[in-house]
């Protein structure tokens, strides 16, 4: 263990708040305090520190971005956080992201180390094609892609 991380668990153990992880890590970088956070939760899991655990899933679910989130998924899926792994499932699924995250140095690890979750991606993206091609495809006679009549709302 890094002792920022280190120093960061003992700051919860004694004050039972999280600290300012950007003060720890002496950069105010959202990358660097992203991974602070995933160090953070690594070491709560080990030493049961339930409270520190939630935390931390909270402050990742809150810091997602493209370059981050396939190693924050991998940690999800690592250590059973699934409440962090279904936003970022969800968060990949978004049109025009899953590109962007399959060409990010995070996405080799998620793929090396928890292949397994890339089917839940897959799906998860499939789901949200699915429902966003049935709200696009209207046809001029008022029908939708599955031959329904459909209204328009005013």
């Amino acid at each position: 263990m890094e002792a920022p991380v280190f120093k960061a668990m003992l700051h919860f153990i004694y004050r039972d708040t999280l600290p300012c992880l950007s003060d720890l890590i002496g950069s105010t970088s959202p990358v660097a305090s992203t991974l602070m956070a995933q160090h953070l939760l690594v070491a709560a899991d080990r030493y049961g520190l339930d409270r520190l655990r939630l935390l931390s899933e909270a402050k990742l679910c809150d810091e997602i971005s493209i370059d981050t989130v396939a190693t924050t998924l991998a940690l999800a899926e690592q250590h059973q956080c699934f409440q962090l792994k279904s936003v970022c499932l969800k968060f990949i699924a978004c049109p025009g992201r899953l590109k962007a995250v399959m060409q990010s140095e995070g996405f080799d690890y998620l793929n090396e180390s928890c292949s397994s979750v890339l089917s839940e991606l897959l799906e998860s993206f499939a789901r949200v094609e699915k429902n966003s091609g049935m709200v696009r495809q209207r046809y001029e006679d008022g029908s939708d892609s599955n031959g329904r009549r459909v209204r328009q709302r005013t």
